[in-house]
């Protein structure tokens, strides 16, 4: 009797345990619902898609379209700041359910998360001041481009600009920064944050010099997810056609989010 009270109550914990983690990773949109709330990771830095709003809470294109996540779904939103770099450790150790997170869809990308279809694009570009003779990526060489660590533009001119002394910074408002105080030279990032250097002057004094490639977001699951993911292909498809994503886009971007294409 001793001994077996000691391993009856192993057994108890390690089931205790199990049910508790399978309850955490909330696998199934049952499970969201059974919880009555939604974890969603969103970067609150990189605007228009995540930014911070006057009330100190996540805002923008982002966090309204994770909104309408949670309005669908018929339970409460719980946003988790995130950056560029964490998000996906976030969503594989189970600290979040989704990632609505400027988050491009890559073949890369794709072998540790999976991909909602998309419901947005946004290029991306190198941006510099406009008398800045850069014509194409030759151009680059030996100059410093910022980009946000473990980022699109960050894995795109790591390879293709070996010349240039590319300058990693930890998320996009900090490489905006560091390009309108000269820190750095050219900077990889989207045409969203375009947008954002030249907003409010007169005078725009950066524009586009390159585009290296056009990005679509989507939004991440774990692996293997498959309801999840069938339910949030469903989601996009939805607001895509009763025109809740270009009201977005447009609140966001000024332009509706238009064509964008399907899996």
């Amino acid at each position: 009797m001793g001994e077996a009270m000691p391993r009856l109550l192993g057994w108890v914990m390690a089931g205790l345990i199990a049910f508790v983690a399978g309850a955490a990773q909330a696998q199934t949109v049952d499970d969201i619902i059974k919880r009555g709330k939604v974890l969603v990771a969103v970067d609150p830095t990189s605007a228009p898609f995540g930014t911070t709003g006057p009330d100190g809470q996540p805002d923008g294109y982002d966090v309204d379209v994770a909104k309408l996540v949670a309005r669908y779904m018929g339970v409460q939103l719980e946003l988790v700041p995130v950056t560029s770099t964490n998000r996906i450790p976030y969503l594989l150790t189970n600290r979040v359910d989704m990632v609505i997170s400027l988050f491009a869809i890559t073949p890369e990308r794709a072998l540790q998360v999976w991909f909602s279809d998309p419901y947005a694009a946004v290029g991306t570009i190198v941006t510099a001041r406009r008398d800045k003779a850069i014509k194409d990526i030759a151009d680059l060489k030996g100059l410093r481009v910022g980009v946000p660590r473990g980022t699109i533009p960050d894995m795109l001119l790591t390879k293709m600009a070996p010349d240039a002394q590319v300058v990693r910074f930890d998320d996009e408002a900090t490489s905006i920064q560091a390009l309108v105080t000269g820190q750095v030279d050219a900077l990889g990032s989207s045409t969203t944050a375009l947008r954002v250097i030249n907003r409010g002057g007169a005078e725009k004094q950066y524009e586009r010099k390159i585009t290296l490639v056009q990005n679509h977001f989507g939004i991440g699951v774990r692996r293997g997810q498959i309801d999840l993911l069938r339910w949030l292909d469903t989601f996009v498809y939805a607001i895509r056609n009763n025109g809740e994503l270009d009201a977005i886009s447009e609140k966001w971007t000024g332009e509706k989010a238009g064509k964008l294409p399907s899996f």
